[in-house]
């Protein structure tokens, strides 16, 4: 089942152009002229009901203005979105009781009371039930372990208690789908691994998620499917695992020698990283040679103390991706 349908997409701002220096200062006063950016060009993607979605972009890519406009925050200038079947501008009022948003950025919370207090808050606001309030609270202040944090001035908490309790604040509600823009920016391993872990377990109780970061890791252990936007337009849009074969079918083999080697390749595989002149990284193209076949070739080209074999890193493909 489809939860948000998108289709020719546009965002667009009028600027005005003018060159440097004084007379050109003062020629704009009176004649400027507009120059017309598309933050969001025409872009069309369709997210199932239940999964989770990484949309991924350089800066100034578009994929936070493409954000915004899921959420409702902003107008589109043409096109259609359909999220559970409202029109997230038009139908804001109703809309954002089915949505819920964690901004890495942008705080929910209020600086000087404690967050059970902000928590009472959005009780109000979306109308919850006492005893909806009390169980949804005491499961994420669990899930999380912040049953004393959460009492304590959101400004004394460190980064990672107050993330934890932005998300407790933007699933109070039960929405059925959340938008996490640089969810875990900034954060140590131990903070991101757990938010990693409660995302994981919303998203089986039925929860969908929309993920924007630049932490690949994120979309890495989360994401089922991946939308990439570049200068305002979608370059890819399938799932994790079409996304890996981008640069063909490759895995990079790392070996510790017991002998220096200064070569450029290894039987047949391209030496693309070394650490010193022991420990080396290869690209090995597995469309050409299995890499069961390579390893077992491999002794009689050289000797080695350790070997491990891993895919391509998210980040060599995304670049790719990028700058193509």
């Amino acid at each position: 089942m489809t939860a948000i349908k998108v289709e020719n997409l546009v965002k667009s701002y009028l600027t005005y152009k003018r060159g440097s220096g004084f007379s050109e200062t003062v020629k704009s006063f009176f004649k400027r002229e507009k120059v017309v950016v598309n933050a969001v060009d025409g872009i069309s993607f369709d997210i199932e009901k239940g999964s989770i979605c990484g949309i991924l972009g350089p800066n100034g890519a578009g994929k936070s203005t493409t954000i915004k406009m899921l959420c409702g925050a902003l107008f589109p200038t043409s096109g259609s979105i359909d999220v559970l079947g409202y029109s997230p501008a038009r139908d804001r009022a109703k809309y954002v009781r089915k949505i819920g948003a964690v901004f890495g950025q942008k705080s929910q919370l209020i600086w000087d009371i404690p967050p059970i207090d902000s928590f009472a808050m959005n009780k109000a606001i979306y109308g919850i039930s006492d005893e909806d309030y009390k169980s949804r609270l005491d499961e994420m202040t669990e899930l999380f372990d912040v049953g004393e944090v959460i009492h304590k001035p959101t400004r004394v908490l460190s980064l990672g208690e107050r993330m934890k309790c932005e998300f407790i604040m933007a699933m109070l509600h039960r929405p059925e789908i959340v938008f996490l823009d640089e969810p875990t920016i900034g954060l140590d391993v131990i903070a991101k691994n757990k938010i990693r872990e409660v995302v994981g377990e919303m998203n089986r109780s039925g929860t969908t998620f929309i993920l924007t970061t630049h932490d690949l890791e994120d979309v890495e252990q989360l994401a089922d499917s991946v939308i990439i936007i570049n200068h305002g337009k979608k370059v890819f849009d399938d799932s994790l695992t079409s996304l890996r074969t981008v640069l063909g079918s490759k895995k990079i083999v790392d070996i510790s020698l017991t002998k220096p080697f200064d070569g450029d390749e290894i039987n047949g595989a391209k030496i693309i990283g070394r650490e010193n002149e022991f420990d080396i990284s290869l690209e090995v193209d597995t469309s050409e040679m299995p890499i069961a076949e390579f390893l077992r070739t491999l002794t009689g080209y050289a000797e080695f103390r350790d070997i491990s074999v891993k895919e391509l890193p998210m980040d060599m493909i995304i670049t790719k991706i990028y700058s193509e």
